[in-house]
């Protein structure tokens, strides 16, 4: 098990999950003059996924620190990994399309998040 890479997974996930919560007015109103309910459910949207990501690093780094090598520390790490993969889908048939740059490194940045997890367990 190689805990650094583990870390460094859920950091990832963390920190993009930290950079949703900034830009969230600016996004709501770059979407022009919709009706409040529609700028409450984008706000909402945004900062879900960004406190998602952000439990998701943070459960990460809690279970390394307590045991990375228990069994149900590898299950979660597990459920973690199919989260981060689940974000990435569904980010590469919405975000993706869209002609913003974030948007677009989400599918990478929630898969190498994976990615790192994954190693970590296997190294």
């Amino acid at each position: 098990m190689n805990e650094l890479l583990i870390y460094i997974g859920g950091a990832t996930a963390f920190i993009w999950g930290v950079t949703h919560l900034f830009p969230t007015r600016n996004v709501v109103k770059g979407f022009g003059e919709i009706t409040l309910d529609n700028k409450r459910i984008i706000t909402m949207e945004w900062i879900v996924e960004g406190a998602t990501l952000i439990f998701l690093g943070a459960l990460t780094f809690v279970i390394t620190i307590v045991d990375p090598t228990a069994q149900i520390s590898r299950m979660v790490y597990w459920f973690i990994v199919g989260m981060l993969v689940v974000l990435a889908v569904i980010s590469l048939f919405t975000g993706f399309k869209v002609n913003f740059l974030p948007y677009k490194l989400c599918p990478l940045i929630f898969t190498l998040s994976a990615v790192f997890i994954l190693l970590g367990m296997v190294l």
